[in-house]
């Protein structure tokens, strides 16, 4: 659910970055928004790997996890701002950040 909401988000950032800013905007846009779902992805993949024996040892798996999302986060971002010399910041951060926010809010939302 939260990952269709952060797909949704991007494409609509995207759109209106690219409106506002061009192709550049729109790549920029879209780029933030991969950041942040791709990060997410592997803290799922890393969380899923504890064999929950303990709260504790599930604990431990989700903080090692995050520690593992921010870093690829802030790295994965370093490597656009370095890379990509036409990045439009602020579609790039503005999709990142409404991206971030919303894989947040994953705590307070309940399937259907």
């Amino acid at each position: 659910m939260v990952l269709r909401w952060q797909l949704l988000a991007t494409v609509v950032a995207s759109l209106l970055s690219g409106w506002i800013a061009g192709v550049h905007g729109a790549v920029s846009a879209a780029l933030g928004g991969a950041i942040c779902i791709s990060a997410g992805l592997i803290f799922a993949l890393v969380a899923s790997k504890s064999s929950k024996r303990s709260a504790g040892e599930a604990l431990i798996w989700a903080l090692r996890a995050e520690g593992i999302r921010l870093v690829l986060m802030v790295v994965l971002l370093w490597l656009v701002l370095a890379t990509y010399p036409d990045v439009v910041v602020a579609g790039l951060i503005g999709s990142f950040i409404v991206s971030v926010l919303i894989f947040a809010m994953a705590a307070f939302v309940r399937e259907a």
